[in-house]
C-alpha cells in the first residue's frame, strides 16, 4: 500500500517508506483506458488508432490488371518465340488505368498497357516492355510468356468484406495508401489524449527573480513535449506555476485535461505543494516510489478520474518517471497499450551492472563492440548520462545486477 497522509498535514517530512514500482503501475492501468472515439478523414490518420475493425469496402484490385507496363495479349500465342525465331504481333491500341479499353484482343494482336490499367477482353498475360522489339505499329516478340503471367487478379488482394486491419491498429503511412486504394475517406479512431503539463517552482514562474550570475534554463518542458508527441498525446497546454498552492491547485482543477504531468515540485521539500494539493482536492495514491533516479515520482488523480503524474524536477529523474509512467498512461488513454515505444534488442553486458534489492533501476547503458557498458542508475541531475547512452536496462528490484556475459533487454533510444 502506498504510504498516506492526512490532508491536515501542512508539510510532508520525508518518505517514510517506498511504494513499488509495480503497485503504482497496476493503479495507473486501472484509471487508464482507451478514450472515446472520433471520425477523421484518412489523410490526417497517420500514426492514429483504429478504434475497431476494417473491412474493405470493395475488392481489390477491382479487375483483373497489369502488374507492370507491357503489351496485353494471348499468352499460348507466343509459344516458340526466341531471338532467333521472334513472333509478330501487330498492336491495335492503348490500356490506360482507370479506362475501360473498348475491344477485345484479337488473335495475332497486341495492345500496349500501362501498370495498373485493367486487362482488356481476350488478352490473359501481359509481356514486359524488354521482351518485345517495336517496329512501327506491331512488335517481335522473343520471349515465351504463359497465360496468366504479369496480371493482378480481381480480388486477389482484398475481396469485398474481407478483414483489413483489426481495431487498435496504429496506423502507418503504408496503411494510409491502402485505404485510399480501398477508397476509405473517412474512418472511426481512437481519441487523442490531451495533455496538460505544469512545471512548477517560482524560479520558472517568475525568472527575473533568479540572481544573473546564476542562470537558470527550464529544459524539461521541452524534453516532455516531444515524448508526449511520440506516445501520442495532443499538448493542451505548457504553463509555468509558482511554487504558491492555490495557484497550483487552480492549474491542477481546471477542466480539460485527460492526462496532467507535474514537473517540479515531487519531493517533500518545504516548496514541494503539489503532492498536498492532489492530497487535499482528489487522491495521491503513490508518493515515493522504489525507482532509480525517480524516488520522489507520485501518482494521483483528480476529478475522479484525470491521472497526475508528480514528475521529479531532475532532468534524468524527469525523463526516468515519464518513460514509467506519463509514457504508459497517455499511450494507453489513446488506445496504444501498454508496452514500452522503444526498438528492443538482446545484448551481452560488457561491464558488470550493479544495482541494490529492492529498487528498480533505470540504468543508461552504452553499446560498443563488446556488448552493454553501464554508464549510470543514479545521476538525476546529469544530461550527460542521457545523451551519452545508446539507451536503457531495466534493473528489477529482485536483482542485485548482471555480471559480465549475461544477456540483458537492452531499449533503445531513437535514433
Amino acid at each position: 500500500m502506498a504510504e498516506r497522509v492526512e490532508p491536515k498535514d501542512v508539510r510532508l517530512h520525508g518518505f517514510t517508506r517506498r511504494s513499488l514500482v509495480e503497485d503504482a503501475l497496476a493503479w495507473l492501468d486501472e484509471f487508464t483506458r482507451p478514450l472515446g472515439v472520433e471520425t477523421i478523414a484518412v489523410p490526417d490518420g497517420h500514426r492514429r488508432v483504429l478504434a475497431g475493425q476494417l473491412t474493405a469496402v470493395r475488392d481489390l484490385p477491382p479487375c483483373d490488371c497489369a502488374a507492370m507496363d507491357g503489351y496485353a495479349l494471348r499468352g499460348v500465342e507466343t509459344v516458340g518465340a526466341s531471338a532467333y525465331n521472334p513472333l509478330l504481333f501487330q498492336i491495335r491500341g492503348v490500356a490506360l488505368p482507370g479506362r475501360s479499353y473498348p475491344e477485345s484482343v484479337a488473335a495475332g494482336t497486341a495492345v500496349r498497357i500501362s501498370t495498373g490499367a485493367a486487362l482488356p477482353d481476350g488478352a490473359d498475360a501481359v509481356l514486359p516492355v524488354e521482351y518485345a522489339v517495336l517496329d512501327h505499329e506491331r512488335i517481335e516478340v522473343n520471349t515465351a510468356i504463359a497465360p496468366g503471367d504479369l496480371i493482378n487478379r480481381h480480388g486477389c488482394d482484398f475481396a469485398r468484406a474481407d478483414p483489413v486491419f483489426p481495431a487498435g491498429r496504429l496506423l502507418l503511412s503504408h496503411d494510409l495508401g491502402l485505404l485510399t486504394a480501398l477508397g476509405e475517406e473517412r474512418i472511426e479512431v481512437i481519441r487523442r489524449p490531451r495533455v496538460r503539463l505544469l512545471v512548477t517552482g517560482t524560479e520558472w514562474a517568475m525568472p527575473g527573480l533568479a540572481s544573473a550570475s546564476i542562470p537558470l534554463h527550464e529544459s524539461d518542458s521541452l524534453m516532455l513535449r516531444q515524448l508526449i508527441e511520440r506516445d501520442g498525446g495532443v499538448l493542451e497546454s505548457c504553463e509555468s506555476v509558482s511554487d504558491d498552492p492555490g495557484l497550483i491547485q487552480e492549474k491542477l482543477l481546471a477542466p480539460g485535461a485527460d492526462v496532467i504531468l507535474v514537473t517540479g515540485g515531487s519531493g517533500v521539500g518545504g516548496e514541494d505543494g503539489a503532492p498536498l494539493v492532489i492530497r487535499e482536492r482528489g487522491e495521491l495514491a503513490f508518493h515515493g516510489l522504489a525507482l532509480r533516479p525517480a524516488g520522489s515520482a507520485g501518482l494521483g488523480r483528480v476529478h475522479g478520474s484525470v491521472p497526475v503524474l508528480l514528475l521529479p524536477g531532475n532532468p534524468v529523474a524527469c525523463q526516468c518517471a515519464y518513460e514509467f509512467f506519463g509514457g504508459r498512461a497517455i499511450r494507453r488513454l489513446g488506445g496504444r497499450g501498454s508496452d514500452w515505444p522503444h526498438p528492443q534488442r538482446r545484448v551481452v553486458v560488457a561491464q558488470k551492472i550493479v544495482s541494490g534489492i529492492g529498487t528498480v533501476d533505470y540504468y543508461r547503458v552504452r553499446l560498443d563492440a563488446q556488448g552493454v557498458v553501464p554508464i549510470a542508475a543514479g545521476s538525476a541531475a546529469l544530461w550527460s548520462s542521457l545523451t551519452q547512452a545508446d539507451g536503457f536496462v531495466i534493473v528489477p528490484g529482485s536483482c542485485e545486477g548482471y555480471p559480465p556475459g549475461a544477456e540483458v533487454t537492452v531499449y533503445c533510444f531513437d535514433t
